[in-house]
């Protein structure tokens, strides 16, 4: 999807791809094999780029760092980067920064692990580093429960984040486009529905107070800048009564912003391009009165055989599908439709969704 938005703006990629099968492999010419964790690729890689950016935040730090010393341009940098690697290190740069975030523990040993349960009996454990994609992030309902797998987690000998499960009204997420100088653009926020930690369904406007809503896209500014991000942030935000709790962040296109591609002036991947080349950037309003993005999660049927289907079923759904191995619960594409309304849109992108094959929430009000 960046290079979809690089091939418009006449802006010439390569890709560091850890698979042949990548979705961008499939529909661009100009890559190499190699891992974002290995200081040789990027090396390699680097030496024939002007500049670096990432579609995730699972790369060699140090070996960025390194690698920035000698000149090597990395827009996010190595220390936007690291805020957002460790869990931890996230909680602790946002309440520097001032914003409120959920109550939470750092957990090294049993002993803490136990005062943490004795706490929150129903609680959230995250390991500090790793997991993607609502991946690395486990509910607890009971103290025994969280010990037996905290225990377990503990035994990875990686810092442990134990977290009260929040009883949230919604969740809510704002991107940011933000340039070397410090301008920026601030996306309308999205209410997210997530299943078993996974992103289902996008929706805007999110019919909150407008004055909910300037907080909101306030906090988004305040990280974009506390952090010093050149690219994009994504900032997903609780909202707990007439409160709001920053929970997560990632420095990248995210999933919370797919529907921009049709349903904004300008789309997330193409401001992050405009942004880490420090160019003008475009306008993120959104171009209907009721947007919906909703994910199409595997169920072993390979999408593409119901593609005709899918496209009889709505004929102004817009439908991307990435090429992966449609693997059970793996994200495997997205619909949008843009409507009136955003009830219309949230029902006909489903009935799309199901239409390809697509996994259907009990959770979901179609």
């Amino acid at each position: 999807m960046m290079h979809q938005a690089g091939i418009s703006l006449g802006v010439p990629m390569r890709f560091l791809a850890a698979d042949e099968q990548d979705s961008a492999v499939q529909v661009a010419p100009d890559w190499e094999m190699g891992s974002a964790m290995s200081d040789v690729d990027l090396r390699r890689f680097s030496a024939s780029c002007d500049v670096v950016t990432f579609e995730h935040e699972v790369v060699d730090l140090e070996g960025l760092e390194d690698l920035e010393r000698s000149g090597v341009v990395f827009r996010p940098s190595s220390r936007s980067l690291r805020v957002v690697a460790d869990k931890l290190g996230m909680r602790r740069a946002v309440g520097w920064s001032g914003l409120p975030v959920p109550p939470w523990r750092q957990v090294k040993t049993r002993e803490e692990l136990d005062e943490a349960l004795s706490e929150w009996p129903r609680a959230v454990l995250k390991p500090a580093r790793g997991g993607y994609d609502g991946r690395g992030v486990f509910v607890v309902d009971d103290p025994s429960e969280g010990r037996e797998l905290g225990e377990r987690l503990l035994g990875r000998r990686v810092p442990l984040l134990v977290e009260p499960v929040i009883d949230f009204d919604s969740e809510v997420a704002v991107i940011v486009a933000r340039r070397l100088g410090g301008e920026m653009v601030v996306y309308d926020p999205v209410t997210t529905l997530q299943v078993d930690g996974q992103c289902r369904q996008v929706t805007a406007p999110t019919g909150l107070p407008e004055a909910v809503v300037e907080d909101i896209k306030s906090i988004g500014a305040r990280v974009a800048d506390s952090i010093e991000v050149v690219g994009l942030v994504a900032v997903e935000i609780f909202v707990v009564g007439a409160d709001l709790l920053v929970n997560e962040l990632a420095v990248r296109p995210h999933n919370s912003g797919h529907h921009s591609i049709e349903g904004c002036v300008t789309s997330q991947f193409e401001n992050h391009i405009r942004a880490v080349l420090d160019l003008p950037l475009g306008v993120p309003d959104l171009v209907a009165p009721g947007v919906a993005m909703v994910n199409v999660i595997g169920t072993g049927v390979e999408p593409r055989t119901r593609l005709s289907d899918a496209l009889a079923q709505d004929s102004g759904a817009r439908i991307h599908l990435y090429g992966k191995e449609p693997r059970i619960d793996r994200k495997i594409g997205h619909v949008t439709v843009c409507a009136s309304e955003v009830e219309e849109a949230v029902g006909r992108a489903w009935a799309v969704v199901e239409a390809l094959g697509g996994q259907v929430p009990e959770e979901v009000e179609r």
